[in-house]
């Protein structure tokens, strides 16, 4: 038995923060082991219900959140429903309202556009209010500033912030980058993780064993 399993809350006499996995009910949402939710504001245990939003069943989207990442308060997923279509002559949501209009329920999808799942990666700290937008994937150990609006791919190790999130930096060398996604610390036992904390918390790659 991991440290994380079947465990709602880390820390105790801490209800404000909650390993995530442990509180969804939706299929089509996965957590990864140890990923955590902070909320100040609401229970955090309706992450589900305040915070993926707009991720209805006719979609069949997913939202795939891997291990170890840090989710602020406030942070939204917002999914195709949130888009109207910028195709057509209006942005009114017409098949939606199909009684009203006379239109066929089973084309109700075409009011809006399709972005598709979201995909964040392992080790990913997403800030305060940031906003996700359908179809975007974020790579592992990536930074989101608090408020971002994320509306395009963010490739591993980055830091981005802003609205739209644009690039600020990258938070180590492309030889190290490439090394942390060759290791996979977050796939290590949870013996060999405790082993290698200090060695992760200093920065030096080279003192993980």
């Amino acid at each position: 038995m991991t440290i994380s399993e079947k465990k709602i809350y880390p820390r105790t006499g801490d209800t404000q923060t909650v390993y995530l996995k442990h509180v969804i009910t939706d299929a089509s949402i996965q957590i990864g082991d140890y990923t955590m939710y902070n909320d100040f504001v609401h229970d955090p245990r309706d992450f589900e219900k305040n915070n993926v939003l707009y991720h209805y069943p006719v979609n069949r989207e997913q939202l795939k959140i891997g291990k170890f990442c840090s989710i602020a308060c406030g942070a939204k997923f917002l999914f195709t429903s949130a888009n109207h279509a910028m195709g057509s002559l209006s942005t009114y949501p017409f098949p939606i309202f199909f009684e009203e209009w006379g239109l066929d329920v089973k084309e109700i999808t075409s009011a809006w556009d399709n972005k598709g799942d979201i995909i964040i990666g392992n080790d990913v700290w997403i800030g305060f209010e940031a906003v996700i937008l359908s179809g975007v994937r974020i790579g592992d150990g990536a930074i989101i500033g608090a408020r971002a609006v994320v509306t395009k791919d963010v490739p591993p190790y980055t830091i981005v912030g802003g609205i739209p999130a644009k690039l600020i930096k990258k938070r180590f060398s492309d030889e190290v980058i490439s090394e942390l996604l060759r290791l996979q610390w977050w796939n290590w036992s949870e013996k060999r993780i405790k082993k290698n904390i200090a060695a992760i918390q200093s920065g030096r790659i080279e003192d993980l064993e």
